[in-house]
């Protein structure tokens, strides 16, 4: 049985008075983590304190980053390493995001450098699939999907998987209010656990996946229903304490 997992993800939509405001309000829910993790990924700034905070706490709330950079050391300005993030008890990290493929115009050979790079830190990296709304009229989600997932398991392996999250985000449901139906995530979802199973079936059985993409405490149920998502990645219901809370009590069986 596949654990459930929750992640936030902050993007630039706090600041460190609000950050600490909902760090505090999740932690006060004192919710536990029965069947299910819960994750926050808030901007890299925030990470330190949100991650002395939860440790202090003696949360059992965990502490991701957003991004993490193709290189492992070296002269590049503004980057952050996984080295990095490891020193600040990062567990995860999400890789090759679907605003980060659209807007910063990230391969998907510098995407799998990054999944290497958390992978060799001791991060799991919470890796990205994603196709635009132009892909999926094409009737081309599929290859898109696959290309995205055989470049990283050409350059990592597939051995990496056993300690990796797969997200499937497609880009015309993030920050749109639109959202695939539970049997459209489920479609994508299911195509990507059956590839993992054409390379190594132990890994394809146990690895979680998850959906992203405008999910909200009125839709999630939905979701949950699907046999082969196993968590949700949360932008702007995740900032709303409340919110993030109920999505993530949809997990815990």
């Amino acid at each position: 049985m596949r654990r459930g997992l929750v992640i936030g993800n902050w993007k630039m939509s706090v600041n460190r008075q609000s950050a600490t405001k909902l760090i505090d309000s999740i932690i006060a829910a004192d919710i536990p983590a029965r069947d299910a993790d819960l994750v926050v990924c808030p901007p890299y700034l925030y990470i330190p304190e949100v991650s002395a905070h939860l440790q202090a706490a003696g949360s059992s709330l965990i502490c991701g980053a957003q991004n993490v950079a193709a290189h492992e050391t070296g002269a590049y300005t503004g980057e952050i390493s996984a080295i990095m993030l490891k020193e600040f008890n990062c567990k995860y990290a999400i890789v090759g995001h679907s605003e980060c493929r659209a807007f910063s115009d990230y391969t998907n050979v510098s995407v799998a450098k990054r999944f290497c790079l958390a992978v060799a830190a001791g991060i799991i990296p919470i890796l990205s699939t994603t196709e635009t709304l132009e892909e999926r009229e094409q009737g081309r989600t599929f290859d898109v999907v696959a290309e995205q997932l055989n470049v990283v398991i050409e350059m990592a392996g597939i051995e990496s998987f056993r300690n990796a999250v797969i997200s499937y985000e497609p880009l015309w449901a993030i920050g749109t209010g639109k959202t695939a139906t539970g049997e459209q995530a489920q479609e994508v979802l299911h195509f990507i656990r059956q590839l993992i199973a054409g390379k190594d079936q132990e890994i394809a059985d146990n690895i979680q996946i998850l959906y992203g993409g405008s999910v909200k405490p009125d839709n999630v149920k939905t979701l949950v229903e699907m046999p082969d998502i196993d968590g949700v990645l949360i932008g702007g219901a995740s900032l709303v304490a409340d919110s993030f809370l109920k999505i993530y009590s949809s997990f815990q069986k």
